[in-house]
């Protein structure tokens, strides 16, 4: 599956993005998918997750309540909608794919990356 990434911007704080995963290539509702995210000279992170239905999503406890991870199969689309931003977020985020039915937040446990979209939160 190949994954393409969108939606990235600048944002004042405590304003919203909303970030679009496209994916092609292979059925991807036979992916659970996730979003990661790197900042400048840190490791990537986990930010959010979800299961391969859309049923369970699971999120890093500093978006929980900001954040929301979505997909729509039909589509082949994933999205991660960003509220309440802080400059803190500011980072690369990166869409990823795996092929197991459980989720990981581990980004070497993901077979397929997006390129990735820049977020960038002024204060």
């Amino acid at each position: 599956v190949q994954l393409q990434a969108s939606g990235g911007g600048l944002v004042q704080a405590e304003g919203s993005l909303r970030l679009s995963c496209a994916a092609s290539g292979r059925t991807f509702s036979a992916y659970s998918v996730g979003w990661f995210r790197q900042a400048p000279g840190k490791e990537r992170e986990f930010v959010a997750a979800i299961s391969r239905s859309g049923i369970m999503t699971y999120y890093t406890d500093s978006v929980k309540g900001r954040f929301t991870i979505s997909r729509d199969n039909a589509k082949n689309t994933m999205y991660l909608q960003m509220n309440s931003l802080k400059p803190e977020d500011t980072a690369v985020y990166y869409c990823a794919a795996r092929t197991s039915v459980v989720y990981s937040t581990r980004p070497q446990d993901y077979d397929y990356w997006g390129q990735g979209t820049l977020v960038t939160v002024s204060s």
